[in-house]
């Protein structure tokens, strides 16, 4: 049986188990979540537990990062399951603040500037989300001062967000990206996938198939954005009950446009399911 992992909910008990990790040089990885915690985020905490001493796993529903009370609202909510499947993958702490611990005085008035980041795809989408992501990690970093962060590839913009506020900030951190981690029927699994109805959760492997699609027509010798789009939110369109908001390419590495369908690309996809919003993405190399 694993060892249960400590629970910790305040600032100043994860600074002092940081300090005591420091002083008996153990490597630290961080897994942050918002808990409602699946197989992706416990393929993230073992692939952490494999490669540092101690695992700190955070469980924050954010609410710099909604712009939607009602989604903040009905964000699924399993503390009991989450530390029994971080432990369970290895975590050794679990790091549950309350919202009133992490911004005590409200909002904070200082937050952090995600660059271009704040308009592209997501934040283009969700005024203010990629800000309120920047503001909540960069707090992360500094009250856990990981050696290592552990995220996953779905959230591909938050995780190309992450990386740059690393390099560019300075954190001094390795940031160790893990593959999507799927149904058996493709959908990407994800914590709002448990506000899906059963009709809706069969319409939401649309966003998959007009992903493969995508790839399919480039390896095809696709070279053009615009026709790619127009194959890909034609496969949408199949699901009249969801609704698209973007399907396109974006290069790797930045998320920049392509002129070409060529190098390393990323093909993303968010559309609304019933209640829920739904990303996904999939790796094309042309």
């Amino acid at each position: 049986m694993s060892p249960t992992a400590r629970r910790l909910s305040s600032i100043e008990e994860m600074v002092d188990a940081r300090a005591d990790f420091a002083r008996r040089s153990r490597a630290v990885g961080l897994v942050a979540t918002m808990g409602a915690l699946h197989d992706g985020h416990r393929s993230l905490i073992e692939r952490a537990a494999a490669t540092c001493d101690e695992v700190v796993v955070s469980i924050f529903v954010n609410p710099l990062q909604f712009g939607n009370a009602d989604d903040l609202r009905h964000y699924p909510r399993q503390i009991e399951r989450d530390l029994e499947i971080a432990s369970q993958s290895g975590a050794t702490v679990v790091f549950t603040p309350t919202e009133e611990e992490m911004f005590p005085s409200g909002p904070p008035a200082v937050t952090v500037d995600p660059g271009p980041y704040a308009t592209l795809l997501e934040g283009g989408s969700r005024p203010g989300h990629m800000r309120g992501v920047a503001t909540i990690v960069a707090k992360l970093f500094n009250i856990t001062r990981p050696d290592r962060t552990f995220f996953g590839e779905k959230d591909f913009e938050q995780l190309t967000l992450v990386r740059h506020l690393v390099s560019d900030l300075g954190f001094g951190l390795e940031v160790i990206a893990m593959p999507i981690v799927r149904e058996v029927d493709g959908l990407a699994m994800s914590s709002r996938n448990a506000r899906l109805s059963e009709a809706e959760r069969i319409q939401a492997t649309v966003l998959h198939r007009a992903l493969r699609r995508g790839a399919r027509i480039i390896e095809e010798g696709c070279r053009d954005l615009g026709e790619l789009e127009r194959e890909m939110a034609t496969v949408v369109a199949r699901e009249p009950e969801v609704a698209l908001d973007y399907a396109t390419a974006r290069m790797s590495d930045d998320l920049s446009v392509p002129i070409r369908l060529e190098g390393s690309l990323r093909l993303l996809i968010a559309a609304t399911v019933g209640p829920v919003r739904l990303i996904d993405n999939l790796a094309v190399e042309r």
